[in-house]
């Protein structure tokens, strides 16, 4: 058989849970790869096609170019051709630093920093001048971070409390630690009264030092003696230690630890621009470039469209369709400003999404992560046109993707399980949409949505007044409490302003489940995330009388050849990197000495291998089962205790931070789109515990665009009715049933979804 050029020949893929499968994509096509969470999309999409076409990629530049580039292995497979170069819009958070903005990420601010050193009045200078990151353009006050850090002293002491009772809430500076045990041995301060009833001189003497020209001192005690230390005061002290210095070289201290003792206010004089003010006077028609900066971004397409100089216009000119591009794909409501941090999991993929799609170049193979991930379905078709007219530009789409929306626009569907994890790996289905409906028990292209006939009545209810952050306009609202609540509307409406803004303010106690990565590395386990690991060594120490330390491969137990990687990478200089198991321990990695001992027959690797499902048959300490239990709650009892965070899908790792949460005890949740990367099967199985919680008296509240879970929720608050400026309202709170007679655009996809 002649094998045809137009299509990405793939034979014998074999990593992770793929089964030594074959498959030809079709090119200049949209291919979707659908399929479980965990089935083995992701290793044939990622870790076998991007990973061999940029290795290849990489081998057309000369040694000592590759030698300062990513260096890829050859994915564990027979046979990879016809492969066209990559352009990958992956789901993971965008890298960068806190500073990292909208109008950075898509090269957008170098030029309109051009234009103001170009035709800026009055003339500053250089473009470069311009930056908050130069030494004449950033402001003299805040060193153009635009914000005054200052410590808060109602959020560093309790005045209720004595010394001795922990009044300091900042750890390093309470007990036990020594500044702690400093302050209420010393001798200067009472330890047990309150700081509410210390006179006014022993309270400034505490918080703010001694007054100006006097020294105090405070005995400090150690083992071996005493001596005499100054004191300085809290406030001085923490200024010292944990404001004028780089916070990523603490090792204990984290920087979210400082910042939660500390107020963040506007710098008054860059009026929190982060530019120098003598900047900010160079103005183009009127606004200056933290006017720019903060224009929404349709407003600033009128701005550029107003630009007359002919120099002026030909670099607006240039920028033009990137900012054109964001606004396509309807996020027109951000401005250059907006922090990528700060972006939801939708905007963010919209955004790289945008920074790719310039490009003119043609015959490349463009994959995407669950591109619908984030959107609301009034979203979605503007996301299919974008696919289709990549298409027809003569490139090659593969997207996963698990929306039956974004499905349906596919040439070839390529279906993958049947089940996931050690059960997937296969190819289920490979075909055109019709063929999927008959060969395919998994995805159900005729899904109709179901209703909640018989939703829960809330007798009580959490109430926000008058929130305003963000765009929010003065909203004030009833959140039913005890019930599932879903809070909908389309990206930039203000729903997480609503909630993880007003909402987390006013009620502390919630738990928080944002859409953040967990921190995947190859030494993190589903067994440490969750916490059970030490469990795990101490059952085995107790049976063993051996040190705990000879049960983790990152300490005693590690195997001595690979340090407890489980393989080695040989240095092959110049050549594409190569993982070898470790011959040693056969990749398990531990040492000899630590698999010659054992509880009920089992050594630590054979425990490690037990699925979360069989977990609990063996190891039935009530704080193991308890949280296995959430494991298997959420959907994820086919992985093992000893399997790799980083090696997990990402609608798995969407689950396993779930489960991470649900171990806490709490009474409200709220979560950040708990759908993103799962099936329509996955969801389901989400809903029950979902459900469970309520049951048991909790309070569930979802952000979520997901129809299915919309549908099934007790009560529906819906945003909007756009997005950034023209968001910000509330449109309906009501059941989902009261929704369906509604006239919003979420209402409007739900009667769709139920056929109507």
């Amino acid at each position: 058989m002649t094998e045809k050029r137009d299509e990405i020949i793939l034979r014998g893929l074999q990593e992770n849970n793929l089964k030594n499968i074959d498959l030809n994509i079709p090119k200049e096509k949209i291919n979707v790869f659908t399929g479980l969470s965990g089935s083995g999309k992701s290793s044939v999409v990622f870790d076998t096609l991007a990973t061999e076409s940029r290795r290849q990629m990489t081998l057309n530049y000369p040694l000592y170019v590759r030698h300062q580039m990513p260096r890829y292995e050859r994915p564990h497979a027979d046979l990879m051709q016809h492969l066209s170069p990559v352009v990958v819009v992956e789901q993971k958070p965008v890298r960068g630093n806190v500073r990292s903005t909208v109008g950075t990420f898509m090269d957008i601010d170098p030029l309109i920093r051009l234009l103001f050193s170009r035709i800026g009045s009055p003339s500053i200078g250089s473009a470069t001048e311009f930056s908050s990151d130069s030494s004449f353009g950033k402001c003299p006050e805040c060193s153009g971070y635009g914000e005054i850090v200052a410590p808060d002293i109602t959020k560093l002491i309790d005045h209720t409390k004595s010394l001795r009772d922990s009044a300091v809430r900042f750890k390093p500076l309470a007990p036990p630690g020594w500044q702690g045990r400093w302050m209420v041995d010393g001798g200067l301060f009472d330890p047990d009264l309150p700081i509410k009833d210390f006179s006014e001189e022993k309270y400034n003497l505490l918080v703010y030092g001694p007054p100006e020209g006097e020294r105090a001192f405070s005995t400090y005690y150690y083992k071996v003696g005493n001596r005499d230390i100054e004191w300085d005061g809290i406030l001085p002290r923490f200024i010292r230690l944990y404001i004028n210095r780089d916070l990523t070289k603490l090792k204990i201290t984290s920087q979210e630890d400082v910042l939660a003792m500390t107020t963040h206010t506007a710098c008054p004089t860059c009026e929190g621009s982060g530019l120098n003010p003598k900047v900010l006077e160079c103005k183009i028609n009127g606004l200056n470039i933290a006017h720019y900066d903060h224009l929404e971004l349709t407003d600033l397409l009128e701005e550029l469209a107003k630009i007359q100089d002919p120099v002026g216009k030909s670099i607006a000119q240039q920028v033009l369709p990137n900012v054109r591009q964001l606004v396509d794909l309807g996020l027109g409501y951000l401005s250059l400003k907006r922090k990528m941090g700060t972006l939801s999991g939708g905007e963010a993929q919209r955004v790289k999404i945008a920074r790719h799609l310039g490009s003119s170049l043609n015959n490349i193979t463009y994959i995407f992560d669950e591109p619908s991930a984030g959107l609301h379905p009034e979203e979605i078709e503007m996301l299919t046109k974008m696919l289709k007219s990549l298409r027809d530009n003569y490139n090659t789409v593969v997207v996963i993707e698990h929306n039956l929306a974004v499905i349906k626009t596919a040439d070839e569907i390529i279906e993958m399980g049947a089940g996931a994890g050690v059960s997937g790996g296969d190819v289920v289905y490979q075909g055109e949409l019709e063929g999927l409906k008959k060969a395919s028990a998994i995805t159900n292209l005729d899904h109709k949505l179901t209703i909640n006939q018989n939703p829960r009545r809330a007798e009580n209810s959490f109430s926000i007044k008058n929130a305003s952050a963000n765009n929010l306009k003065d909203v004030s609202v009833e959140i039913p409490k005890n019930v599932l609540i879903s809070v909908c509307g389309v990206s930039g409406s203000g729903k997480s302003s609503l909630l993880f803004g007003a909402f987390a303010e006013n009620y502390p106690e919630t738990i928080l489940v944002s859409q953040g990565s967990i921190g995947t590395s190859s030494r993190s386990t589903l067994a440490t995330y969750m916490g059970i690991m030490d469990d795990i060594r101490s059952i085995l120490s107790k049976e063993t009388g051996q040190p705990v330390g000879l049960f983790s491969f990152n300490s005693a137990g590690a195997c001595p050849v690979c340090e407890g990687k489980g393989v080695t990478t040989p240095d092959v200089a110049f050549a594409d990197p190569v993982t070898v198991t470790c011959e040693a321990c056969k990749g398990t990695r531990y040492s000899d000495e630590a698999l010659s001992y054992r509880y009920n027959g089992k050594n630590i690797v054979e425990i490690l291998e037990l699925t979360i499902d069989e977990t609990n048959q063996y190891l039935d300490m009530p704080k193991i089962v308890k949280k296995v239990d959430t494991l298997k709650d959420v959907g994820l009892g086919y992985l093992t205790l000893g399997q790799t965070t980083s090696s997990l899908s990402g609608g798995e790792v969407q689950r396993l931070k779930l489960a991470s949460h649900l171990k806490k005890e709490g009474q409200i949740y709220l979560l950040d789109e708990p759908s993103l990367g799962l099936h329509t099967k996955d969801n389901e199985k989400l809903l029950d515990v979902f459900q469970r919680l309520v049951n048991k008296g909790n309070s569930v509240i979802i952000i979520e665009h997901n129809l299915n879970l919309i549908a099934a929720s007790d009560w529906v608050i819906e945003m909007g009715p756009g997005g950034g400026k023209n968001g910000g309202e509330v449109l309906f709170e009501g059941t989902p049933g009261d929704m369906l007679k509604a006239e919003t655009v979420t209402a409007k996809w739900l009667r769709e979804g139920m056929g109507e």
